[in-house]
């Protein structure tokens, strides 16, 4: 889930099970899968907020080392490796 204030973007990873740590990965941080640790907070999901330029961004979660959609994205794109990448646009 993402969550727009102007250039603000935060970016919301509900898990479903137990997990330790959860990354955000995207076209924002070249795909990295160690930069943009995110935060557990008190209700359980782990949060992430960005300074985004206007544009279009393609990202993942990397939960516990594992790639992962963002399953409540408004809007998702095929990838290389034939799973989806979300969209977050931002004006």
């Amino acid at each position: 889930m993402v969550i727009r204030h102007d250039k603000m973007v935060t970016f919301v990873f509900r898990p479903k099970t137990a997990c330790r740590q959860v990354y955000l990965s995207g076209t924002f941080n070249d795909w990295s899968d160690s930069e943009d640790r995110m935060l557990r907070q008190k209700d359980g999901t782990f949060r992430k907020r960005l300074t985004l330029d206007p544009g279009q961004y393609q990202y993942k979660f990397v939960v516990d080392g594992s790639w992962c959609e963002d399953v409540e994205a408004d809007e998702f794109v095929h990838n290389e490796f034939g799973t989806r990448n979300a969209v977050v646009s931002v004006s």
